[in-house]
């Protein structure tokens, strides 16, 4: 017979009446005895220390902004700051005065501050961007890491067309490598908005031109010239010279029309007419693939698909290659393909823009053993092609995963110059990207790709089969 309980918590187990204890406590006590063991008063230490911000109560020096003083404690701004535990506590003059004055924020922003040092919390929501930024800006001055990182994230995700170009300028005055990548590329694809926005004047000479030179700023540059004319405008008062005469050579003049040389950029008197004379002469006599063209980038973003405004111009079953299931093909159907002879130019793509490409993704007809040779040529204005990939000397089959150098083109152009069954070169699929995720791992020697190993310390060349 199994052991009965007995009333005072022990257990008869029949074996002459030995009685052994037994543990009566639930889980649920046991968690609760071990909560009573902790104790946590952190947000009431919290709560106090917040009862002190603009209290005069124990206050022992006054922090003077633009002729408002604040009430403050040396020993919670010391704690909380670096900056002001060696301004208060450093050794300087300020650390026997009774009133300290901070030249370097306006009142609203630093009572903002102030009430951050006390409190750790703050409230971005009902805050201008202009306050927002100058913030940023002091918590970067005074030292507060961990606010400068908060903000820095809100401001990646609160990003917009009147709030870019100071982001821009304090990202880059503080070497927010991140936030500043983030400003270019939200520039980049908003550009006539920018270009056309009233905070793109405050631009240092130094910031514009930083905007200007990148490739990926893609718009008109009869509207980026016009944006150069605003900006010297609004900044003649306090200009340098050599900053004007630095923002005006940013612009792309051989990219512009013979008309918008003459008439706009002549009229306006702010280029020479020899300046004009060369672009001219560049935009007549140089072919096109040497002219500094400007593109979309849209990072690892297949843009050879009809969403993106791509289409096939050349080629038999043009239909099936943007859109095509690259395991749902055979010879009648799933691929588009071209006539193998000396006469067909090949399969021809163009993009929805002008684009900044470096990775090209194929995929071959490949349900038998066949093997296929080509190459493909890119172009802006399809008169004059470069030969981007040339593996007409090879044999090639199933999927081809290629890598260029990074370069903007609107027109792609892939030729078979072999097949080894028959005389058709048949693409099953085909994506077109700039590709940020893989680009490190792979250099681009004589047109070969392969991969980059590092062996202590030295960079291997790895062809890639």
């Amino acid at each position: 017979m199994s052991g009965q309980h007995l009333a005072d918590g022990t257990v008869d187990t029949g074996n002459g009446g030995n009685r052994s204890p037994v543990d009566t406590k639930s889980p649920t006590s046991i968690e609760k005895q071990h909560s009573y063991e902790q104790i946590d008063h952190a947000h009431f230490l919290a709560n106090d220390i917040g009862t002190l911000y603009l209290n005069d109560r124990f206050s022992d020096v006054v922090l003077v902004v633009n002729g408002e003083r604040f009430h403050a404690h040396r020993v919670v701004l010391a704690s909380r700051s670096d900056y002001f535990r060696a301004l208060l506590y450093g050794g300087l003059k300020e650390s026997h005065q009774s009133e300290v004055e901070i030249t370097e924020a306006s009142i609203n922003s630093f009572k903002k501050l102030l009430e951050y040092i006390y409190s750790g919390c703050m409230n971005l929501s009902i805050l201008k961007d202009e306050v927002i930024l100058e913030i940023f800006s002091l918590s970067n001055l005074f030292g507060f890491t961990n606010l400068e990182l908060s903000l820095c994230k809100y401001l990646r995700s609160n990003i917009n067309v009147y709030n870019v170009c100071p982001m821009f300028a304090a990202a880059r005055l503080y070497q927010h490598k991140e936030l500043v990548i983030e400003a270019l590329n939200f520039t980049d694809c908003h550009a006539l908005e920018v270009l056309q926005s009233e905070s793109f004047l405050s631009l240092s000479p130094e910031a514009l031109q930083e905007v200007l030179n990148r490739d990926s700023l893609y718009a008109y540059e009869l509207d980026i010239f016009r944006a150069v004319c605003r900006w010297i405008k609004a900044n003649q008062d306090d200009e340098d010279p050599e900053a004007k005469i630095k923002v005006l050579s940013a612009v792309r003049y051989p990219l512009m029309s013979l008309d918008e040389l003459l008439s706009v950029v002549r009229e306006s008197q702010l280029v020479s007419s020899d300046n004009i004379l060369d672009a001219i002469q560049l935009r007549n006599t140089l072919p096109s693939h040497k002219l500094k063209f400007r593109g979309q980038l849209k990072p690892n973003l297949n843009i050879a698909h009809p969403s993106q405004g791509a289409q096939v111009m050349q080629g038999e079953m043009r239909s099936a290659l943007l859109e095509s299931d690259s395991n749902g093909h055979d010879h009648e159907r799933g691929c588009t393909r071209h006539l193998i002879n000396e006469s067909d130019s090949g399969i021809m793509i163009k993009l929805g823009h002008p684009s900044i490409i470096n990775y090209i993704k194929i995929q071959l007809w490949d349900k038998d053993l066949r093997s296929y040779s080509y190459y493909i040529e890119v172009s802006m204005d399809q008169h004059d092609w470069v030969r981007v990939i040339d593996h007409s000397n090879y044999y090639c089959r199933s999927t081809q995963r290629l890598w260029i150098h990074p370069r903007v083109v609107q027109y792609i152009r892939i030729v078979g110059t072999n097949n080894t069954v028959n005389k058709s070169f048949h693409i099953v699929s085909m994506e077109i990207m700039y590709n940020s995720e893989e680009m490190n791992l792979v250099d681009i020697e004589k047109g070969l790709v392969g991969k980059c190993i590092l062996i202590n310390r030295i960079k291997i060349f790895c062809m890639i089969s």
